[in-house]
């Protein structure tokens, strides 16, 4: 056994699926002692091994006599959870505090059930629980101020934040479930490994976890019947689970508790799995890159510059007029003067960054570049008729990459003679900062053209995902449908702004709820990425909601010009 927490006896966990287990590691790493029972001899291993200090007993019950506190962490039937609650309830002293971890079920039909309804109380989560999560400390008008007294007091010893989740937990979960199956259907379809889909949502959107790992830790067969029954309220395609997800469960390939799902894991729970292999130009070898234009003047096309000059890279960046070329280079310096003050540049590396910087209003000063980013507006006109003049100006080799998300990657690679040169390189704002860039390859990119693009992105420090030229790649693709599912709750006033972002914060540990992140993005932006892969992908979960459109009508785009969905 582990020391023993000074403040707490044994606490039993019954049942060790993922909800168990995340319990159960979470208890034993805060040097707690636990009892841990399921019918399961392999779950019990599993949960031994990611546990080591802790005490699994097996699927002997009366072993949990001497807990002040037991768990039930069963699946989610009401049968099953009342006779757990009745035999521990019959097995442990008087005063043992029981815990449910219902979701869905009546606490209070289950604490009467048990015997001893004055003894239990809940513990609501949306996501098996985790550091970085919330986790919501439940009471019946029957659950004793003591019981309820003495849960608080072992969650206070957790590294987790006691939260109330609200009313919008419900939505909540149905937003993240939809999501994750949006995730499985592009894996599904073999448009990007598992690790670049996972990849691309944490550095893209700052999430703690990839979807496909989140759906192993959360349970494969736990999100399919979700899903399911999702589905059978909704009646949205996308919202049955997906023949993938099927298929795994069926062949019990149900997540991390079982060692295996979308990766396999190792004994101690961590991934174990051989890193799926994204065609990055194979064995081609890299075109040198030494000097580098950036088309454009505006917050990305400025962001980009500075990143690759403070690469050591000569770059020329290239406006509509010299007084936009000049701004872009205060900018610039502005933005460096900003990293300085922060201890992430010294004033030599910025004087240096600044001396690489050519300003120019006339694109004829790329002719020379090895490689040349287009970041100007997000309309297709706009940038078929760059690609078409960048390719009378630009050297032969010279590789021509576009920044864009939602447009073809294709159509501008068709408006110039060298098709196989053509790349997209999608930078997320702000490019200093963001560590991702999602490459896009046209069917006619060249495999050298791949290796270089990544070979420039690892010297600019940047993490790169491959992916084919489709609009949203994987970060909009999923991200998008995801934020308006969020506003039609709103819009039908099923849930509420303060209540959806709250739960999605606190029960799932991301930095944003939907509508900060909206006001963040900028409502105008969101509509236009919405529409443009509601057009391109005949795509029905990204039209925009009416309210969102409204809101822009309204001139409410956001933190740019102080209200959004949030603001006076």
């Amino acid at each position: 056994m582990t020391a023993q927490h000074a403040s707490f006896g044994p606490v039993g966990v019954v049942g060790l699926g993922s909800v168990g287990q995340s319990l159960v590691e979470l208890l034993s790493g805060a040097g707690i002692d636990v009892l841990g029972v399921d019918c399961d001899p392999g779950a019990v291993t599993r949960a031994r091994g990611r546990a080591p200090g802790s005490v699994l007993l097996g699927n002997d019950i009366s072993a949990l006599s001497a807990a002040e506190v037991v768990i039930e962490a069963v699946p989610e039937h009401y049968e099953r959870k009342a006779l757990v609650l009745r035999a521990i309830a019959e097995t442990c002293q008087p005063g043992t505090v029981l815990v449910s971890t219902t979701a869905s079920l009546s606490l209070a039909s289950l604490a009467v059930a048990s015997g001893r309804p004055g003894q239990v109380v809940g513990l609501a989560f949306l996501a098996p629980p985790a550091e970085r999560t919330g986790v919501e400390l439940v009471v019946t008008a029957m659950s004793s101020a003591e019981a309820a007294a003495k849960a608080k007091e072992l969650l206070e010893l957790l590294p987790i934040a006691q939260k109330d989740l609200g009313a919008a937990r419900g939505h909540a979960w149905d937003l993240v479930l939809a999501y994750l199956n949006r995730s499985v259907a592009l894996y599904e379809v073999g448009y990007a490994t598992r690790e670049d889909i996972d990849t691309a949502m944490r550095l893209g959107c700052g999430l703690p976890t990839g979807p496909l790992a989140l759906l192993d830790r959360i349970g494969l067969d736990v999100a399919q019947r979700a899903l399911t029954d999702l589905h059978e309220r909704t009646g949205i395609a996308t919202h049955a689970p997906t023949g993938l997800l099927n298929r795994m469960v069926e062949g019990g390939l149900l997540g991390r508790k079982a060692g295996q799902g979308f990766y396999t894991y190792s004994p101690a729970g961590e991934i174990d799995s051989e890193p799926e292999r994204s065609d990055r130009g194979g064995a081609a070898l890299a075109r040198e890159i030494k000097r580098v234009g950036v088309v454009g003047s505006g917050t990305m096309a400025r962001g980009i510059a500075q990143v690759i000059t403070q690469a050591g890279l000569e770059t020329v960046l290239v406006a509509r007029d010299e007084h936009k070329a000049d701004a872009a280079v205060r900018a610039v310096d502005e933005s460096l003067v900003r990293a300085v003050r922060r201890g992430r540049v010294t004033p030599d590396q910025r004087r240096a960054a600044l001396s690489l910087l050519i300003p120019s209003a006339s694109r004829a000063a790329v002719a020379d570049c090895d490689l040349v980013i287009e970041a100007t507006a997000e309309e297709i006109e706009v940038k078929t008729a760059v690609f078409a003049e960048l390719d009378g100006i630009c050297k032969k080799g010279a590789i021509l990459a576009t920044t864009t998300s939602s447009l073809s990657v294709t159509a501008c690679a068709e408006a110039t003679t060298r098709r196989a040169d053509v790349v997209g390189m999608h930078f997320f704002n702000p490019a200093p900062a963001m560590k991702l860039v999602e490459v896009s390859r046209t069917e006619f990119t060249g495999d050298d053209v791949l290796t270089s693009v990544h070979a420039l992105a690892s010297r600019l420090r940047k993490t790169t995902v491959d992916c084919s030229d489709r609009a949203g790649f994987i970060v909009n693709y999923l991200l998008f449908p995801y934020l308006n599912d969020a506003i039609r709750l709103v819009e039908s006033g099923a849930a509420t702004v303060p209540g959806l972002d709250a739960a999605i914060e606190s029960g799932f540990g991301y930095p944003m709820g939907p509508f900060t992140l909206l006001d963040t993005i900028g409502l105008d932006i969101s509509e236009a990425i919405q529409w443009r892969l509601h057009e391109i992908n005949y795509d029905p979960d990204v039209k925009p909601a009416t309210l969102l459109t409204r809101l822009v009508e309204l001139g409410r785009l956001g933190r740019k010009t102080g209200a959004g969905f949030w603001g006076a």
